[in-house]
């Protein structure tokens, strides 16, 4: 692994020092690099060609080429970047590092913001372009949404919005007060619906939820180029049904909040300077007091507390623009177990799932986009980070000795990361190629988990704090042709995994959970491959209509040739947006091949193919400075049965759907 880091460097620096004998001309267009994708999601720039503007956050992100959404229920998917699990990547809201508090991961970063909080999300491929800290997959940052100090007025949105199938109520509002000095930025979001039907009527059991979201940003201009900023979450679901798990969730509460300094203009040569104080404090109740017949009754609760900052500085020195990023963060994760007996004779039995863990994670990045003349642009990225885990409960500590006798408490890692990308932006094609080294190491459950059940295949897993740094070696081709009636994006990533972690079955270890296969534990593949591919096509038939296209694949094999799981099919979306005045409507079909390239070691099964249709309508009216926006359709208009490689134990998607959304804009 370490000469592929030698060879990434040898192979950017060559072309690099030829191209820089040429007489350069810095290049204003700081365009991002094509690894970088942005989901925009501001509500206040909403338009009639959205597919649904009140969707979740989920259906949102799951429109990205990089991003699959694994789900468990109607609520809080998981976002798989380049086909890995979260575990792999850095999911940050505004740069704040936050960790979920259950262990079967029904608590996602993405599930802890509304729509309403946010103005876009930025999504970077494995460790190219990231400055949150040690990757593999990538990075996902959700931006949130805020106004800026001038002239003073006050605008806002109000919204309401109702789905047939599941009976789902949206409502919410929003508002902005600017001042010359002040502004400030609060949003509310509500969201209930109960079960919903699977294609054909069939009610889909546990897949109620309810939600609560509230935002607050405020910021005080100090000086002409100085302010301050404080930000505040407050999110709450209750009531959380999952369909594809043993339990539901009966409360999961995140409270979320930061102080920032910002400055700019403080040289010539220092364009910005900005430092962030952060605390989030997550609860998280799972639940099995509604589900009529289980083996046994259980009580699992979780927290985690996260404390950090970041402080950043961005520059411009004659052809480089430079980023250079120190952050830090502290984080206690503890999650426990308590198992009631149906027999009054027998005791009942307690256990620590996540041993009360601290982690502690300082990182420095360096990042310089280098604009080599105004056709040639190179990215350069260099990260190290210091993690270090501490079990902070000796009863937990003392669990796990049973397994790991000698096991110290404490563990110190090294994480290294480095990257380099070429782009050549023509008059109407653009290439460019980035090769990445990254390292990440165990999460918690991976690390430490202690008897975690894992509904898909159905094993008790055990942590294993002994593994290695996984690492990553990883190149990204992209294309992209912009004509003036076609354009065209082709995206190609490979990835080398050394020590690839992933749980492997323990013959002489005897489950915990009742009716379990067996026990299973953290271990590590020599190695594993990744190969994705996506392909964009938007053909503009006329002035009014668009035609666009959209396919991708994945495939992950470990070294033991085992398919690994959750890798996508061929899937393809298609679909026809006729746009005239204030007037639009979307007609469109999503579907997937037959999904034969499964993980049966896994706990997964065989998929058919399937096609979906998806009919929309909107109108915007406008009222002087007001506007109101209708947007109504149906998804899956066939009423078809289907499910995804995505869906948790193979749990149907939604039927047939007719939704209505409006939103009034002040």
């Amino acid at each position: 692994m370490y000469r592929f880091i030698l060879w990434l460097v040898l192979a950017i620096s060559t072309p690099l020092a030829l191209l820089a004998q040429k007489k350069t001309t810095p290049n204003k267009d700081t365009a991002h690099v094509s690894m970088e994708e942005v989901v925009v999601i501001s509500q206040q720039n909403l338009s009639q060609k959205m597919e649904k503007p009140l969707s979740s956050l989920d259906n949102y992100l799951e429109k990205s080429s990089l991003i699959n959404m694994v789900r468990r229920g109607s609520y809080a998917w998981e976002p798989f970047i380049n086909g890995m699990s979260s575990e792999r990547s850095v999911i940050t809201i505004d740069g704040m590092r936050i960790y979920g508090a259950c262990t079967d991961k029904m608590d996602p970063v993405t599930s802890y913001v509304e729509i309403t909080n946010l103005a876009k999300a930025n999504i970077h491929s494995g460790s190219a372009g990231t400055l949150g800290g040690a990757t593999i997959a990538g990075s996902l940052d959700l931006v949130r949404k805020k106004s800026y100090f001038g002239d003073t007025q006050w605008k806002g949105i109000a919204f309401t919005g109702f789905e047939t199938n599941n009976r789902q109520w949206i409502a919410g509002a929003g508002t902005s007060i600017i001042r010359p000095r002040f502004y400030m930025d609060v949003d509310a979001t509500g969201r209930k619906a109960e079960n919903y039907a699977a294609g054909g009527q069939k009610e889909v059991l546990y897949s109620q939820y309810a939600k609560y979201n509230v935002s607050s940003v405020a910021a005080y201009r100090l000086g002409e180029h100085r302010h301050v900023e404080a930000s505040l979450i407050y999110d709450h679901a209750l009531d959380v049904g999952y369909p594809a798990l043993p339990m539901d969730v009966a409360t999961a509460k995140a409270f979320i909040g930061s102080v920032e300094y910002v400055q700019h203009h403080l040289s010539p040569t220092i364009l910005l300077s900005k430092t962030k104080l952060y605390y989030n404090d997550v609860t998280h109740i799972m639940d099995d007091t509604k589900r009529p017949i289980v083996p046994i009754r259980m009580d699992m609760p979780g927290w985690s507390k996260t404390a950090g900052f970041y402080s950043v500085l961005q520059g411009r020195v004659a052809i480089h623009e430079w980023n250079a990023t120190l952050s830090g963060h502290h984080n206690y994760s503890l999650a426990e177990m308590t198992m009631f007996s149906n027999d009054s004779t027998r005791k009942d039995m307690f256990m620590l799932t996540w041993p009360g863990v601290n982690t502690d994670y300082g990182d420095l990045a360096l990042k310089d986009i280098i604009a080599i003349n105004d056709d040639w642009k190179a990215t350069v990225n260099i990260g190290v980070g210091v993690h270090h885990n501490k079990i902070a409960n000796t009863f937990g500590w003392e669990s796990l000795q049973i397994f790991y006798p000698g096991l110290k408490q404490s563990k110190t890692r090294i994480l290294k990361r480095l990257s380099a990308a070429m782009e050549h932006k023509g008059e109407q094609l653009i290439y460019s190629l980035a090769l990445a080294y990254g390292e990440r190491a165990p999460s918690v459950s991976e690390g430490y988990g202690f008897y975690l059940f894992n509904s898909s295949d159905r094993f008790d897993y055990i942590g294993n704090p002994w593994m290695k740094n996984e690492k990553s070696g990883n190149a990204t081709l992209t294309a992209t042709y912009a004509g003036a009636k076609l354009s065209v994006k082709l995206t190609g990533a490979y990835f080398y995994i050394k020590d690839y972690i992933i749980g492997k079955i323990q013959p002489g270890l005897s489950p915990m959970t009742i009716g379990g296969n067996g026990i299973k534990r953290y271990e590590q593949l020599p190695h594993a491959t990744i190969f994705n591919s996506a392909l964009d096509v938007n053909y503009y038939l006329t002035e009014k209509l668009t035609w666009s296209n959209r396919c991708s694949y994945r495939r992950g094999i470990g070294s033991d040739g085992i398919n690994l799981p959750l890798m996508q099919p061929f899937s393809y979306n298609s679909g026809l947006t006729y746009a005239h005045s204030s007037f639009t409507a979307d007609a469109n079909v999503s579907g997937a091949v037959k999904h034969t390239a499964y993980s049966a070691d896994y706990g997964e099964r065989p998929l058919p193919s399937y096609a979906v249709i998806n009919l929309s309508a909107a109108k915007r009216f406008a009222f002087k400075q007001q506007s109101l926006l209708v947007k109504a359709g149906v998804e899956n208009l066939l009423d078809t049965y289907y499910t995804t490689f995505s869906d948790w134990n193979r749990v149907p998607r939604m039927g047939r759907n007719f939704f209505i959304n409006l939103l009034w804009n002040y």
